[in-house]
């Protein structure tokens, strides 16, 4: 039987090789692309008879993709792949599984960057198995790459890797990369790993920044007295200081009603969030609002794992760590990011949520809530730049 796939998964499907990055966008398709590399690898036919031997799958994933079972509905497709082979676990549990050997392992949601015990054990199962690796933001550096050019045998080890091509700067309190030597090499080494997956996507993105007033006295009083007027106590260092100034910021009175005038409009919206005070602020509003009888709360976080509402009228509030990834939803077409996240990744991740191949909106609405405060406005300058907001830098300079 055919297996149903766009021309862009089955080209992706052709160039994969034991070893490589599936890289394509949030919801281009990876999980299934991936699935049926490993269908043709073990004999299977994509456009009719297949000649398919099961074998050892292991998928290893967020918490929130294996406990939903996303990867269960992805594999219906291929009803050959006989499920008592198939292991599906997170990330927490990689550990469980150096031991394993002669089977295929998929990564998905890229973590092996650095030399934590996630890449430890990464590199032990890539010994012994074949494998590949699913990222819609696979790097930002070649520091990045580090363990797959490793597990891919271009480098003995990490520090084989940093004699060979990095400049640490001479003056910086920690290391921090200055340049890379034979950057001809690494960009080589980085294409062949790379397989890039375009999408037939049709949806549009309208990213539409509302610009929020302030306590600009609260403010200034912090940046001289250095003093939290949260906890009356002294501010210690650089990312408490940031922590209270985005808490003057978030706390608006003007920024909770560019929310509630905003759900006037979009009945159905998910809101993300950073703090713990910031959902207090958001439950408070809507709890205290009149919005009909069907009309639901759920959040997802740390504490709470919520679905999202099927109702006419909701609202879902997620925590950027807890579920910047691993799920999706099709039934809004609104996202509101009531406040920035200091990662550009997390917040690739966050948009990528709506915007999904089968969903049936084609304009897809993203609110980004600002001031004009400083501190908003660094974390703006560095999203833009593709970097990660730096608390050290921001308070040196400030």
């Amino acid at each position: 039987m055919a297996i149903e796939l766009s021309s862009y998964q089955k080209t992706a499907v052709a160039e994969l090789s034991n070893g490589k990055i599936l890289c394509g966008g949030v919801g281009s398709g990876k999980s299934r692309t991936s699935l049926a590399y490993f269908y043709v690898l073990r004999g299977g036919n994509l456009d009719g008879e297949s000649k398919f031997q099961n074998g050892e799958l292991y998928i290893i994933t967020t918490a929130r993709k294996r406990d939903t079972k996303d990867w269960e509905d992805e594999l219906k497709v291929f009803p050959e792949i006989d499920l008592k082979y198939v292991h599906v676990d997170s990330w927490n549990n990689l550990k469980k599984y150096v031991d394993v050997s002669g089977a295929f392992f998929i990564f998905d949601e890229q973590r092996v960057v650095g030399a934590g015990a996630w890449t430890r054990s990464f590199l032990k199962i890539a010994k012994k198995n074949k494998w590949i690796l699913l990222s819609a933001t696979p790097g930002d550096s070649f520091m990045d790459y580090i363990p797959v050019f490793v597990a891919n045998g271009f480098y003995k080890n990490r520090s084989e890797f940093i004699n060979r091509h990095v400049i640490y700067s001479r003056y910086s309190k920690y290391p921090r990369v200055d340049r890379f030597l034979e950057v001809k090499r690494l960009e080589r080494l980085r294409d062949y790993i790379l397989v890039d997956m375009d999408d037939l996507r049709k949806t549009c993105r309208r990213n539409i920044e509302e610009v929020c007033t302030y306590d600009k006295e609260a403010y200034r009083r912090v940046m001289k007295t250095r003093f939290n007027p949260y906890t009356n106590e002294p501010i210690l260092n650089s990312s408490e200081l940031c922590h209270v100034l985005r808490r003057i910021v978030n706390s608006s009175h003007d920024r909770i009603n560019a929310v509630l005038d905003l759900y006037l409009t979009h009945p159905k919206m998910i809101i993300f969030y950073n703090f713990n005070y910031e959902l207090g602020i958001l439950l408070n509003a809507f709890h205290n609002g009149d919005y009909g009888e069907d009309f639901v709360v759920a959040q997802w976080n740390g504490h709470v794992h919520e679905p999202v509402p099927d109702t006419d009228k909701w609202v879902y509030l997620v925590q950027y760590t807890a579920g910047a990834e691993g799920w999706n939803c099709i039934t809004t077409d609104t996202i509101v990011f009531y406040s920035q996240n200091y990662s550009y990744k997390t917040m690739v991740q966050a948009a990528g949520r709506i915007d999904r191949i089968n969903t049936p909106y084609t304009d897809l609405y993203y609110y980004h809530l600002r001031s004009k405060a400083p501190i908003d406005v660094a974390i703006q300058r560095a999203l833009k730049r593709k970097k990660k907001f730096n608390a050290r830098t921001f308070a040196k300079f400030s």
